[in-house]
């Protein structure tokens, strides 16, 4: 196949992106694929930009605002004068946040009859949006923790939620901007931490307890893994630094909780409407009961990423995943 790998972008998981595609695109190769490296802030890459972009780790803390302006300020058009995709066979999005992981991307695609991997633009917009998934949620009988949206006063969130609760920006990832907030006299600067990174911040019920995720590839459940981290939440750091974290495929849980966790997934996702695969995050509170964090409608590609471990667990390696996500993307004529 002819696959143009879009990654990279402008939003704060840049750095991420670029993780996933570094992993993506050799992977792809091996297989005897043409694969076009795009960065969608500047474009195609060369081989020796690419050799250096792809190089690059993943740091400490995500890109800050001036970097990202920076980017911005550079940014082009996906247009036929700088590389012409419309010529590619299918788009493997490694895209992470912002207008990759929004739907705005998927939808500049589907308006140029583009078959690409991933969600369609309004699942991947829903998806995002946390405050309007969780609804979804509950709508579909999926366990999420109480919430409310910001303006809020203290003592609104005292007695519908109390302490400590989570505060984050409603359409961010990789815990970017969130703050656990322990007591009413820090609630107004964690909203402006993350207002920062949107408009719209939601103050969430915090679940102290262990952290699961599944995986969902091709409408079915793949193996729990369970998330085991040094600190309270699954941050930045935890996710994206070596020894920030230790990951468990399969989870050592009882049958009878994989099962539930794994019903809860698939629930979330179909109630999202999400595409060939996608990634479900949750908590166990310490009376055993799960509660749903989000959904991701395009996990990281690491081969290390957790969805990749959860297909590990299933038996499907890397190559293997990425090779059934792209065949899958491409639809009969």
């Amino acid at each position: 196949m002819r696959i143009a790998v879009l990654f990279g972008g402008t939003s704060e998981e840049r750095d991420v992106s670029i993780a996933s595609a570094a992993q993506i695109i050799p992977a792809l190769r091996a297989l005897g694929h043409e694969v076009h490296a795009v960065d969608t802030a500047t474009g195609r890459l060369q081989p020796p930009e690419e050799q250096r972009l792809l190089a690059s780790r993943v740091a400490t803390a995500p890109p800050s605002s001036t970097a990202i302006e920076q980017v911005r300020a550079r940014a082009i058009n996906l247009s036929p004068a700088n590389f012409d995709i419309r010529t590619t066979d299918v788009v493997f999005l490694a895209l992470h946040g912002g207008a990759g992981e929004d739907g705005r991307i998927q939808a500049l695609l589907d308006l140029a009859s583009m078959a690409y991997t991933g969600s369609n633009p309004i699942a991947s917009a829903a998806a995002m949006d946390k405050d309007l998934a969780k609804r979804l949620f509950r709508f579909a009988a999926v366990p999420t923790a109480d919430w409310l949206m910001a303006p809020a006063q203290a003592a609104d969130v005292d007695e519908a939620l109390g302490w400590p609760v989570v505060v984050k920006p409603s359409k961010q990832g990789s815990t970017v901007g969130l703050t656990v907030v322990r007591c009413a006299a820090e609630l107004e600067a964690a909203v402006q931490v993350a207002r920062a990174f949107d408009d719209e911040v939601m103050i969430e019920k915090f679940i102290p307890g262990r952290e699961f995720t599944v995986g969902i590839l091709d409408q079915q459940a793949l193996p729990v893994g369970e998330i085991i981290t040094p600190g309270e939440v699954f941050d930045y750091q935890s996710k994206y630094q070596q020894g920030g974290a230790r990951e468990v495929f399969p989870a050592q849980i009882p049958a009878a909780e994989t099962t539930q966790l794994q019903d809860y997934a698939l629930r979330a996702h179909r109630a999202l409407k999400l595409g060939a695969y996608s990634r479900i995050d949750f908590r166990r509170d310490a009376a055993g009961h799960f509660w749903c964090l989000e959904a991701n409608s395009l996990p990281g590609m690491t081969s290390t990423s957790l969805l990749p471990q959860a297909a590990a667990a299933a038996g499907i390696d890397f190559p293997t995943l990425l090779e059934r996500i792209c065949r899958g993307a491409i639809k009969p004529r």
